[in-house]
């Protein structure tokens, strides 16, 4: 059993190639091999969001605070809020932040395929964030 202890891990700016606007990343735990969690608290400052991007095993949100908007390529945007958990399909292209005029918080969880746990593609335009909630 390992406890890392709460304020030994910094708060990050998430960076500016995966993310539009101002994002805060608390890492909760990147589980060590064979496991293959990786985990963290993200906090979205009002307009802030990823790029389009996808995950090999999939990823579940679980918001914990403000408001958010969530999309998969394609469908439509979606408004969600504290208790809200999302799940997110392997492979499925999306991307989530806060909303136009609240920030948002969740924790993003997902799981490695041969190390990789993410794959960032471009980021979402004014336009796509911008368009109405479906």
């Amino acid at each position: 059993m390992e406890i890392t202890v709460a304020g030994t891990r910094p708060t990050r700016r998430a960076p500016n190639e995966h993310f539009t606007g101002t994002v805060w990343q608390d890492p909760v735990i990147m589980a060590p091999a064979p496991a293959r969690l990786n985990c963290s608290r993200v906090a979205f400052e009002p307009g802030a969001r990823t790029n389009w991007h996808h995950h090999p095993l999939g990823q579940t949100l679980y918001v914990i605070s403000g408001v958010g908007r969530v999309q998969s390529k394609g469908g439509p945007i979606r408004e969600i809020r504290p208790g809200d958990t999302v799940w997110i399909p392997p492979g499925e292209v999306h991307w989530h932040g806060a909303s136009p005029t609240n920030g948002m918080c969740h924790i993003a969880m997902q799981e490695a395929l041969n190390g990789v746990y993410s794959t960032w593609l471009e980021p979402v335009t004014d336009a796509e964030y911008g368009a109405a909630l479906g």
